[in-house]
């Protein structure tokens, strides 16, 4: 959320046209009836929602229809208020976490997110979260040619030395806020070569269908890296992933230009029923390529803000 663009006068959303907590939950215990068996808190920054352990706690108590297994339930953050909401989190049933942090060096990584607080606050967020016991612990580094790229292999080594993950992801053009060009990405490939040169890796095969980040492990087993290709490497046609958005629009990719709205449904009384039918119609019709097209032709393109498409 770039501060030139989203300043401290920025008119967010009005109370009433977000989510209640009782709104995501019901909405996420139908998506967990058709399949879904992941749940990801995102955003931009879910530490700021008001009494988020509460949420967590309601998600932690849905079921697959078919077993007594919680689902997986994550949440992804910027680490700055971490430290006093790891040991809430995880009591409430939060599995792990994911932090994003672009670079160790403070002016390299104000620079990349245009933040006030420095990188030392983040990295003692992720400890906190170690510390609670929410792991593994997932680092998600996004890389942009000119900025941080030098960053990477002291993420990397930092990362491996404390038991993280890394994943390194090419700059995207989610928004039309970022200024992206494509001069600005720095491969997956490249970050590959880069890493190995100096702590051999090798290629894993994922963990599940549809997994976003390529794998590669340390070859002295100390731990592995990721990588999210998203821009060189595209994988449209295995994503599984939806998105309900915190005013409860459906998205199904980043690169979207409008989402289908539940609040709607839930707020004039539709049944479960009703909602399903609405989430599969939408689930089976979808054809996102984006990445894969894109193009000269797609940048002009209308699309969602990165920090709107998450929930």
């Amino acid at each position: 959320m770039p501060k030139e663009v989203f300043g401290r006068d920025y008119a967010f959303l009005p109370r009433e046209l977000v989510l209640s907590f009782e709104e995501i939950t019901r909405l996420a215990g139908l998506f967990v009836g058709l399949g879904v068996r992941k749940l990801r808190i995102t955003g931009g920054e879910p530490l700021v929602r008001r009494n988020l352990p509460a949420l967590i706690a309601m998600l932690a108590d849905l079921r697959a229809p078919d077993g007594d297994e919680p689902i997986d339930l994550t949440l992804t953050t910027n680490g700055a208020a971490l430290r006093p909401l790891a040991v809430p989190l995880r009591e409430a049933g939060l599995q792990r976490v994911t932090v994003s942090l672009d670079s160790l060096d403070d002016d390299t990584f104000r620079s990349m997110n245009g933040v006030d607080f420095p990188a030392a606050r983040v990295v003692d967020g992720i400890a906190a979260a170690r510390e609670a016991g929410l792991a593994p612990m997932q680092v998600n580094m996004v890389v942009k040619r000119g900025l941080n790229e030098s960053s990477i292999l002291p993420m990397a080594r930092w990362a491996r030395e404390t038991g993280a993950i890394l994943r390194v992801i090419e700059y995207m053009d989610v928004g039309h806020s970022n200024g992206w060009r494509m001069d600005d990405v720095v491969p997956a490939a490249e970050v590959v070569e880069l890493i190995d040169r100096d702590m051999p890796i090798e290629l894993l095969p994922p963990n599940y269908e549809g997994e976003v980040a390529l794998r590669w492990r340390y070859r002295d087993g100390s731990g592995e890296v990721g990588l999210i290709a998203s821009v060189t490497q595209p994988f449209c046609g295995t994503c599984t992933r939806a998105r309900l958005s915190a005013e409860g629009k459906l998205y199904t990719c980043l690169f979207a230009l409008d989402g289908f709205d539940l609040r709607g449904l839930l707020r004039s009384g539709a049944s479960d029923d009703d909602i399903v039918s609405a989430i599969a119609g939408v689930w089976r019709a979808r054809d996102d390529r984006y990445s894969e097209l894109r193009s000269a032709a797609t940048t002009n393109l209308p699309k969602v803000e990165m920090f709107a498409v998450g929930g």
